[in-house]
């Protein structure tokens, strides 16, 4: 069951990501049905012992499967299109993060309310507690409260990075002298984890991203205490 557990995606944590899993699900499907019947017209003409020498042309056939694949890359395309437009967007931000990946660690800014910046290392094994994750935990996490929206801006000071939290279905590259975007909603409080996925060099899996999301009242007092 563990095993099955690790090809699946993770619980998604936004309402974005939770379209993105049922677009998953129905291409996923859709291509489930497109190889069960191509194996079985192969295993038909296979072991069929049905012949017709003088068969040159049948357009009737070459139709069908020509119109069958464009209406089923249609039932694909619009869903997709939907998505890409949706997960461009973004309406009335109330917090705006900004994170700059380092070679090997990320720093966030906060300049909604007061100049709040800090860095982001992964934690040290031998600093680890019981509770913390191998290669995933950090010393400051992004703190951010749920069920509110969120602009999260992405740059990088030296090499290519790329900020990466699957559970939000967010994946920014962070390139140098530029500014990429993104937004989302955390539909719950917990501690979501990700980290860069672009190769920027020897300590590249060794910049992990955790996010805790908390109410907005106990945010508040974290800013005041900041």
């Amino acid at each position: 069951m563990a095993t099955w557990k690790t090809l699946l995606l993770q619980d998604s944590a936004n309402p974005l990501m939770e379209q993105l899993s049922f677009f998953h699900d129905h291409t996923l499907m859709i291509l489930v049905i497109i190889t069960v019947l191509v194996g079985q017209v192969l295993l038909t003409l296979f072991i069929n012992k049905f012949t017709y020498r003088f068969l040159l042309e049948g357009q009737s056939i070459e139709i069908i499967w020509t119109i069958l694949p464009a209406v089923t890359l249609i039932f694909i395309a619009l869903p997709s299109l939907r998505l890409i437009y949706i997960l461009d967007e973004i309406n009335n931000p109330l917090v705006t993060v900004k994170a700059i990946g380092h070679q090997w660690y990320w720093s966030y800014e906060y300049s909604d309310f007061k100049n709040i910046e800090f860095d982001s290392y992964m934690t040290p094994v031998s600093e680890m507690k019981p509770f913390n994750f191998r290669l995933l935990d950090v010393d400051n996490r992004m703190i951010i409260p749920f069920e509110t929206q969120i602009r999260i801006i992405v740059t990088a000071a030296d090499v290519i990075h790329s900020w990466t939290v699957p559970s939000l279905g967010v994946k920014i590259d962070a390139t140098p002298g530029r500014l990429n975007q993104a937004g989302f909603t955390l539909s719950r409080p917990g501690l979501f984890y990700g980290q860069c996925s672009e190769i920027c060099g020897a300590n590249h899996s060794f910049m992990p991203i955790v996010i805790e999301s908390i109410p907005s009242k106990y945010f508040v007092q974290w800013v005041n205490k900041k």
